[in-house]
């Protein structure tokens, strides 16, 4: 995709045509990165014709290759960091994306022998009842009183309500439903995978539930592949900003130097 102006060619600037055909997107696409400020300023030659360097061509391939393994949302924030001269914050960020995806597998290896205890009586240290509040299982799972409520929306679990009060009470079966729902929400995507995972979980179908975590990990594997590649090109982008800003700047120190015309006394 990006291996013409990555290979240290001699090209020094693109068109948006040529840069759009390089990156396989539309010339829109990478004016969207401008209005977002993702990229540096753009210079203008000509009837205003915009003309892309190694920088900017640098920064393109940063972005189209940072999003598969952080997201749209942490990629532009990091890009937004190292414009405005922020790298070591951007690159902090990306660490901390890192330490998540961690922390999700030992959590998704930790379900894998969760789900093959026939007593689920302790969960974190507590005990399992079945007269548990929402709180209770929240602070359990940790996860948000609100998510459980949109997963009870969609079916995914199933709470009695308490016959005085009405509020919502949960037991066993339910905390392991949560807890399986928080560990792979990020690697099943779709609701009707999480459910029937979670079927095979409530009938102990555990070839087919260990089968489901085998793959999530999977997944977090590939996501980390991604997350190394998208440092790679973060790196590249920020080197060659930092080199473009010390070329600038020594440019600049030189034109100042420079003896004035006409005044030989300088």
């Amino acid at each position: 995709m990006t291996a013409e102006f990555m290979s240290g060619k001699k090209k020094s600037e693109w068109t948006p045509k040529q840069a759009s055909l390089l990156l396989q997107v539309s010339t829109t696409t990478l004016r969207r990165y401008e209005q977002l400020e993702l990229i540096p300023i753009v210079s203008r030659h000509g009837v205003n014709r915009r003309v892309y360097t190694q920088v900017h061509m640098n920064a393109f391939a940063a972005l189209r290759i940072l999003a598969p393994g952080y997201g749209i949302s942490v990629s532009y924030e990091a890009m937004r960091l190292i414009r405005s001269g922020k790298t070591n914050d951007a690159f902090w960020l990306i660490n901390e994306q890192q330490s998540l995806i961690h922390e999700e597998k030992q959590r998704v290896m930790q379900m894998m022998q969760l789900i093959a205890q026939a007593d689920f009586c302790r969960y974190n240290g507590r005990h399992v009842t079945e007269n548990m509040t929402i709180r209770d299982v929240a602070e359990m799972a940790g996860v948000n009183t609100s998510a459980i409520r949109y997963w009870e929306k969609e079916g995914l679990i199933s709470p009695a309500r308490n016959a005085r009060s009405g509020y919502r009470v949960f037991g066993p079966r339910e905390l392991r439903r949560i807890v399986v729902i928080s560990s792979l929400r990020r690697t099943v995507y779709f609701i009707e995978n999480m459910r029937r995972l979670l079927d095979d979980l409530d009938t102990h179908n555990l070839a087919a539930v260990e089968k489901s975590f085998r793959i999530a990990l999977e997944k977090l594997d590939q996501q980390l592949a991604l997350q190394y590649k998208g440092i790679t090109a973060m790196m590249r982008y920020a080197d060659s900003l930092r080199e473009e800003n010390q070329d600038r700047s020594q440019r600049d120190v030189k034109i100042q130097k420079s003896p004035l015309p006409g005044n030989p006394n300088i």
